[in-house]
Order: C-alpha cells, then sequence, then structure tokens
C-alpha cells in the first residue's frame, strides 16, 4: 500500500484514506499521532477491538455514539459496570452489538485499572514497546509485528481480552507508536514533527 491519492486539496495522502471524507479528516488530524492521555489511549484500543471482523469505516462512523454509550471510555468507570450495563448496551442499535466484543472491553477497563495500579499509566506501559524507527519496514506492508506480537501475548496473560497482534498493530499505528504513513503523504511529515516533539511517559 505505498501508492497515495491526490485529495481535494492537491496533496497527495494515504491512499486508504480515499473512500470517505471521514477517513480523509482521521488521517490528517488523528492518525499516527502520539497520544499520551490514558483514556484517549483506552478509546483507541477499545474501538480497534471493536473493527475486529469489520471495517474501520463502521466503527469511525459510529465513534461517537461508542463514546456516549461507553463514559467516553472512561475506564474507570467503565470498570464498573454490570450485567445491567451489558444488557443495555446490547439494545444500542448506535454501536456494534456483540456480546462478545461488550463483555471484553469492560473486562479490559478492569484489567487497565490493574496496569495503572502497576506501572502508573497506560501510556507508560505502551510506549515502552516503541520501536527504533530506523528497524522498520516500509510503511503499511504489515498487519502484525513481533512487538504487537509480544504486547498481544502479555495482555493475554494479564486478562484482557480481543487484543490479538493485528488489533494491536492497529492500536500502534493509531496511537502514534509507529508512523506508518505512506512515503510521500503529505501528513507523513506532520506526524513525524509531532513524534519529535513528543515527550514520552
Amino acid at each position: 500500500m505505498s501508492e497515495n491519492f491526490i485529495a481535494p486539496d492537491g496533496k497527495p495522502r494515504c491512499q486508504w484514506c480515499a473512500a470517505t471524507d471521514q477517513y480523509l479528516v482521521y488521517h490528517d488530524t488523528e492518525w499516527g499521532f502520539p497520544v499520551a492521555d490514558d483514556q484517549r489511549l483506552f478509546e483507541k484500543l477499545c474501538l480497534e477491538s471493536f473493527q475486529s471482523g469489520l471495517s474501520w469505516r463502521t466503527i469511525l462512523e459510529k465513534r461517537n455514539n461508542f463514546r456516549a454509550a461507553f463514559d467516553y471510555f472512561d475506564f474507570n468507570i467503565m470498570a464498573e459496570y454490570t450485567d445491567h450495563d451489558v444488557e443495555r448496551l446490547l439494545q444500542n442499535a448506535g454501536i456494534v452489538r456483540h456480546r462478545g466484543k461488550i463483555t471484553a472491553v469492560i473486562n479490559n477497563a478492569r484489567r487497565a485499572q490493574e496496569l495503572v495500579a502497576k506501572v502508573g499509566s497506560l501510556a507508560t506501559y505502551f510506549w515502552q514497546f516503541e520501536p527504533d524507527p530506523g528497524t522498520l519496514p516500509a510503511p503499511q506492508t504489515q498487519s502484525k509485528n513481533e512487538i504487537s506480537e509480544s504486547i498481544s501475548k502479555e495482555l493475554k496473560k494479564l486478562g484482557w481480552k480481543f487484543v490479538g497482534p493485528t488489533t494491536i498493530y492497529s492500536f500502534m499505528q493509531a496511537m502514534g507508536m509507529i508512523n506508518d504513513h505512506a512515503e510521500g503523504c503529505v501528513t507523513r511529515e506532520s506526524v513525524d514533527i509531532a513524534r519529535n516533539s513528543f515527550k514520552r511517559p
């Protein structure tokens, strides 16, 4: 996926964001930009878990519904969810009504609390895995790698669910742990600038 497309502003972007205007905005303002806020990190990981087996377009179009339904992914609130909340969420047509995924992200909220208690923050935990950019292959040539497999394995040992290596790799792309914008994409440089000034936890 090394080819770019020319966006309406005449500048090249990653080919994948040509499908919808929502993709273009997400691509230009969020995807790959580094994140250190725990609630935003948890949201990104939850949404990647919901995306499993579906298109990202489906998730992005429903994102505001997800936020409203899951208390904006405040994992301290979600950790207190009960079976009543599961049933409430299963009745919400604005989100992906998959019982396994819903119960998984509630479970993961509790695991997130445990991880924060252990290492201080989700950001501290995830950013420790950041690879040397010089060791990475060409952008968008992988759907998982050794790092995503390692994170997935460790999280599963800690009791997390729906965190397979492909899901984790998508999360790594989204949270800015790696800059996977295509060579020549106008946003790749913006992400590099953001990453260079980003204060790692």
